[in-house]
């Protein structure tokens, strides 16, 4: 049986997180200049210590951020020796995050997130909001706790390909990922893995604003994965509870690429590490080294806006990976967080 998730004070800087040396330094700067109330996060983890084993308890991360301002800086170092740990300190912003089930009320903040999921593309993006929201057993929506405007900062689940292969957004999605899919030699492992193997193939669907805090990384990942083994024996009938006991996972993301890059693929082999890439979410990284295989494709989006980025291009990216990696995607994921 689980058990209740503590509550946790964290210290540390908001800072998105690559891998490279020059993404790094790229994801800092954007940082540094996009300072909001919105840059610090905490959790609300499900447990089923409670009701029905359906519901999220709370445990929240306090993550505390220091401001980047000398002035600020100078000041906080002045500010006595014999402070409480839980005083607040000038020019530390801190705020309460907690990890929810996604409801109705998430649908505009659920769509804003995943609006530019395929680019420009004009396909049921509404209908793919309600399928995630309708899935209150499996998914979380992150939102700062008591906030009056409800504004969600991330959201993750996992979709059945074979349970909703009859909604004209996953219709469409199939359609666009076969046509945009350029490898010959990964085409025939996508129409598997969105056919004869979808009923066990989880589309996973994860997206977070620019700057979520790495740290609340690892604790929303492992309820995610924890609300799927667990509505693998709690869901109500045979067939849901078969739903979720996947073999796949399925994953639509982005990489920034050099605009002179040329398209790559990957099949059983170890990841591209090249400098003409920067993934756009820490994590992507560690999926695209356990993915079985891969593709990249051409993707339609508003001009990037970033200097440091204008001469790299958002390209589309499509990852499998077996479900069997997850363990090992959970640890490396909770120790390259722990390590930075």
């Amino acid at each position: 049986m689980p058990h209740k998730a503590k509550r946790r004070r964290l210290s540390s800087s908001s800072r998105p997180q690559t891998f490279s040396p020059f993404a790094r330094s790229l994801a800092l700067a954007a940082s540094a200049s996009s300072r909001s109330k919105h840059d610090a996060h905490g959790s609300n983890c499900r447990t089923d210590a409670s009701d029905d084993g359906f519901g999220k308890n709370a445990q929240k991360e306090k993550i505390k951020r220091t401001e980047s301002s000398d002035e600020e800086s100078t000041h906080s170092q002045s500010s006595g020796d014999g402070d409480d740990d839980d005083d607040e300190i000038e020019g530390v912003v801190q705020a309460d995050f907690a990890f929810f089930d996604p409801k109705p009320s998430d649908f505009h903040g659920v769509k804003i997130l995943l609006q530019n999921y395929l680019g420009d593309e004009e396909w049921d993006l509404s209908g793919f909001v309600d399928l995630i929201l309708g899935q209150t057993t499996v998914g979380t929506v992150v939102k700062i706790e008591g906030a009056e405007d409800d504004g969600l900062f991330s959201a993750v689940s996992a979709l059945n390909l074979d349970r909703y292969k009859d909604h004209r957004c996953i219709i469409e999605l199939k359609e666009y990922l076969l046509k945009v899919c350029p490898e010959n030699d990964v085409i025939s492992d996508l129409r598997a893995i969105l056919n004869e193997q979808a009923p066990h193939t989880g589309l996973l669907v994860s997206q977070h604003v620019m700057n979520f805090p790495p740290q609340l990384l690892p604790p929303l990942y492992d309820a995610l994965f924890d609300e799927v083994s667990w509505a693998t024996e709690d869901e109500p009938t045979e067939e849901l509870r078969n739903s979720f006991k996947f073999s796949n996972y399925l994953l639509v993301s982005k990489i920034h690429k050099l605009k002179s890059g040329s398209q790559k693929s990957k099949r059983n082999s170890n990841p591209v590490r090249d400098a003409d890439i920067i993934f756009s979410k820490l994590e992507d990284e560690i999926i695209y080294k356990l993915s079985s295989w891969s593709f990249n494709f051409p993707l339609r989006t508003p001009p990037v806006t970033n200097h440091e980025l204008k001469n790299y291009q958002v390209t589309g990216l499509v990852m499998a990976v077996k479900a069997e990696k997850v363990t090992q995607f959970r640890e490396e994921l909770k120790s390259l967080i722990d390590e930075s």
